[in-house]
Order: C-alpha cells, then sequence, then structure tokens
C-alpha cells in the first residue's frame, strides 16, 4: 500500500485524513515540527483502530519517507514549511490542502492559489496539487458517518491529479479533477462560503456536492 505522510498531521484536518488512510489500510505518517508529538498522535491512531501501522516522525523525515506527502499545516505556515523541506520532497506529489481564509471573517482569498504558490516555491521537481481545502475537519474523524463532501481536486499535472483522487476515494470521498492549479484559487473562496454557511446554520459538518456529473 501506499505510504502516506501528512505534514502537520497532528491538527485536526491532519489526523482526520491519517485516521481515513490508515483505517482504508496505507501506511501513515504523521509529520510535525515535534517528533513527540507526531508519535503521539499516531499512536492514538493505532489505538483506535487496533493497527500498528501508523508512526510519527519529524516533518523532514516524514517527507524523505514517503511516496505522497500531504500538507496540512495553517496557512500562514504554508511558505515557511515548505521552504526547509524542498531536498526532502524532490521527486514527490505533495497535495497540498492549504486555504489561505480566516475562519473568525472568512472572505475569498485574493492573488495567486496557495497550490501555485507552493509549485513556484519548490520548483518543477515536486508535482504540486491542491485538495481537500473544502473539506470540514470536525467530518474526518465521524467514521460510523458518510463523510458528505466531495473533493475537487486542482494541479498541472494529470498523473498527481489522478494519485490525489485515489486518495481522496480511499478516505471516503467523491473525487474529481477540476483543472490545472490555478482553478484552486476558486476552491480556496468555496472554503469561505463554506465556513460561512456551517456558522449561520450552526453546522460544523456542512461540505459541497458535485451533482450532474457520472464517473
Amino acid at each position: 500500500m501506499t505510504t502516506i505522510s501528512i505534514l502537520g498531521g497532528t491538527g485536526k484536518e491532519g489526523s482526520g485524513l491519517a485516521l481515513r488512510w490508515a483505517k482504508a489500510g496505507h501506511h501513515v505518517i504523521i509529520g510535525s515540527r515535534s517528533a513527540e508529538r507526531a508519535e503521539q498522535a499516531a499512536a492514538e491512531i493505532n489505538s483506535q483502530l487496533g493497527i500498528e501501522t501508523a508512526r510519527g516522525l519529524d516533518n523532514e523525515s516524514a517527507a524523505r519517507a514517503a511516496d505522497i506527502v500531504v500538507l496540512t499545516v495553517p496557512a500562514e505556515a504554508q511558505a515557511a514549511t515548505l521552504e526547509g523541506l524542498k531536498l526532502a520532497l524532490t521527486g514527490k506529489i505533495l497535495v497540498d490542502a492549504t486555504a489561505r481564509v480566516d475562519a473568525k471573517a472568512p472572505k475569498p482569498p485574493q492573488g495567486k492559489a496557495s497550490g501555485r504558490l507552493a509549485q513556484e516555491l519548490l520548483g518543477s521537481e515536486v508535482r504540486v496539487v491542491a485538495a481537500f481545502q473544502n473539506v470540514p475537519a470536525h467530518a474526518l474523524k465521524k467514521l460510523d458517518h458518510e463523510l458528505a463532501s466531495d473533493v475537487l481536486v486542482c494541479g498541472d499535472d494529470a498523473e498527481a491529479r489522478a494519485e490525489a483522487v485515489k486518495l481522496a476515494e480511499a478516505a471516503g470521498m467523491q473525487a474529481y479533477e477540476a483543472g490545472g492549479l490555478d482553478n484552486g484559487l476558486v476552491v480556496e473562496g468555496l472554503t469561505a462560503l463554506i465556513i460561512s454557511l456551517n456558522k449561520r446554520y450552526k453546522s460544523k459538518t456542512g461540505g459541497i456536492r458535485i451533482s450532474g456529473i457520472s464517473k
């Protein structure tokens, strides 16, 4: 099975995705600035699922050990985290879940898409895909409930997009290829709408669904 490293995997979204991929049978590595925190988060996943396949490492070691790397750090930490991991990420697919949206005052971001910024920072040796920006973190750990949130996958590399779709499906979600990295700016804007909807209707699990498309 694929080895997936989640950088920022001790946070709500990262740990939720890790839990679902570990349940699906993938080898999961929790990455964190603190290896100790990462090990603790991995131990919790192993205990919950009755497995021993999740482990914790510092971010650089996690990136080097993975087949695919998923970035789930806060938006303000995106650039600094990636800057220190250029060599560790060389030759890999990076799935970037960054959405530059302030949860307290949600509105669509300006400028370039977060995925495009990551691609420009890392260079052509890393294939960047943007995905999972719209998935409510609170819903990921509810393994006994349907995860009613579709994933829009944006990336310039078709093979990398397809791999991200497989990851989403392994985590129990429908996923759709939604064009190049620049389209990710629209997806990040949807994050602002989803946060606003959840606040208005007092929910923590609202997401988006794509209709009219057969796969």
